[in-house]
């Protein structure tokens, strides 16, 4: 039977049609040439179905409603994260050959290059592999340089089904953290959610720009398509690679120079990764109140740090990057996964440390997760205030 599947493979190569169904059927009765048996014709045709259309073997993960992430190492192991952390799943490929054939498949799907010139690749599976109807990230890194075999990275990404009342009930949110957001969002206060991969920033950033009001538009800026907020008014711009040649690349920093020409109310960038965060910065300094974005960070302290990095990359100074940031940003939300699901960690409100010269920029949390309010709530309280929104403590 492996020959078999050898040889319907060589002929689907050269023949260059879609890989349909009928088409593999008919290869492989062509092939067979009348001495396979039917259970062998069977079987090359489940094999190859499982080569040829969608993300073969994977497929029923990515269906899979509780799935977020399926993950292929090195030899073909296969984990999937239900929400709970990652799991063996019940499926394996069989070989280094199969994962880079898969890949490789998948990547020209997303209309991307991955060989031996280009061995890794980022992109963009709409609607899902297979018609799963919801898009799928993709990541691919080959052999060699993924030392101990080709890997595969597909993170589901499904249109966004919470508000902040759906969050607090399935406990990402405490009931006081509910009203705590609703009471930043109301007072158009600009927003940076943080955490670390797959901590729920974009769940939590969907459901704020949900309870926006609907007469406000929203140009989100993103890397991959992601964010799908329940609003009426918003309008995504998703970057673009280069081409093989280089040329036709679009940036983050591109984008967020055309959403500032759309008539935003509110301006946001899916993720911060590099440079575009001074240009995000500049953004928020130009009377576009009320914008967010989400960057990663391993405490709601260390987000300026984090910031002083980015922006390092994007050629503004230290000074400068904190002079900007803080007429920029009022708020970060700290997101974290825990064993439980994704919760929302702390509340900090940005402030400068010191009343003289050139102070920098520190995260005063304002609220914990399992503590409460702290003694700088009063912080978030003023600003707040100055925007004529109650504070959410004093609401019995």
């Amino acid at each position: 039977m492996s020959a078999l599947v050898d040889r319907v493979r060589a002929r689907l190569a050269e023949d260059g049609r879609e890989p349909t169904p009928a088409v593999v059927a008919d290869a492989v009765r062509a092939e067979s040439g009348g001495v396979a048996s039917d259970l062998d014709v069977l079987a090359a045709l489940r094999v190859l179905r499982e080569e040829l259309v969608g993300a073969g073997p994977l497929e029923p993960l990515l269906r899979d409603p509780r799935t977020t992430d399926v993950l292929v190492s090195g030899g073909g192991t296969v984990t999937v994260d239900r929400g709970a952390g990652l799991e063996p799943a019940p499926v394996r490929l069989p070989d280094e050959t199969a994962v880079r054939r898969l890949a490789q498949r998948l990547a020209l799907a997303a209309g991307r290059r991955l060989d031996d010139a280009s061995p890794y690749v980022d992109g963009w599976l709409a609607g899902g592999p297979g018609g799963a109807g919801r898009g799928v990230r993709l990541h691919a890194v080959l052999a060699p340089v993924a030392v101990d075999g080709t890997c595969l990275s597909l993170r589901v990404l499904r249109p966004a089904v919470h508000d902040l009342g759906s969050l607090a009930r399935l406990g990402t949110l405490e009931p006081v953290a509910e009203g705590l957001l609703r009471a930043v969002v109301a007072a158009r206060l600009a927003v940076l959610v943080s955490g670390g991969t797959g901590s729920g920033k974009t769940t939590l950033l969907a459901a704020l720009l949900g309870a926006v009001d609907p007469a406000e538009r929203i140009l989100t800026v993103e890397d991959a398509q992601e964010l799908q907020p329940r609003h009426p008014q918003v309008v995504r711009l998703v970057a673009r690679p280069a081409n093989i040649e280089g040329a036709g690349g679009v940036t983050l920093r591109d984008l967020l120079r055309q959403a500032l020409r759309m008539r935003p109310d509110r301006v946001v960038v899916g993720e911060v990764r590099g440079g575009e965060v001074c240009d995000l910065l500049s953004a928020l300094n130009t009377g576009h109140d009320g914008g967010a974005g989400t960057v990663h960070a391993n405490s709601v302290r260390e987000v300026p740090a984090r910031l002083e990095a980015l922006a390092a990359l994007g050629g503004m100074e230290r000074a400068a990057l904190h002079s900007q940031l803080a007429a920029a940003v009022q708020v970060v939300l700290h997101m974290r996964r825990t064993p439980r699901g994704r919760v929302l960690e702390a509340v900090g409100v940005l402030g400068r440390q010191g009343a003289e010269g050139p102070a920098e920029v520190v995260v005063r949390p304002v609220w914990e997760r399992g503590r409460g309010w702290t003694a700088d709530r009063e912080h978030l309280g003023r600003l707040l205030a100055e925007r004529g929104v109650t504070v959410p403590w004093s609401v019995p």
